[in-house]
């Protein structure tokens, strides 16, 4: 299954401004609700519920959603960041904390 019939069985994301990616108390990426981000946002925030974290195994899932991106990514390293980002977790074992912020 492709990314965009994966983003189908994904929750919806018009609530959320942006997801901060956290690495300690420092932000080292936020995934913002505009064009070209959108899909990453819903991929991101789905990891969040399930595992309450970009971990590992969270990322390891993530990189099957993104599907056809993934491959794409390990051939074209910095065309896509958000899968990138997933890549390095996996291959250093780390975890980020994920920060909600809302629209008011």
């Amino acid at each position: 299954m492709g990314f965009a019939e994966n983003l189908k069985k994904m929750p919806g994301v018009a609530h959320l401004e942006a997801i901060r990616l956290l690495d300690g108390e420092e932000v080292v990426a936020t995934i913002e609700h505009k064009s070209g981000q959108v899909g990453s946002l819903t991929l991101y925030n789905h990891l969040a519920q399930i595992y309450g974290a970009i971990t590992p195994d969270a990322a390891r899932d993530g990189l099957e959603l993104f599907a056809e991106h993934t491959e794409d990514a390990r051939a074209n390293p910095g065309k896509h960041p958000n899968v990138d980002r997933l890549l390095k977790l996996v291959e250093e074992g780390r975890a980020l904390r994920v920060k909600h912020v809302f629209y008011s």
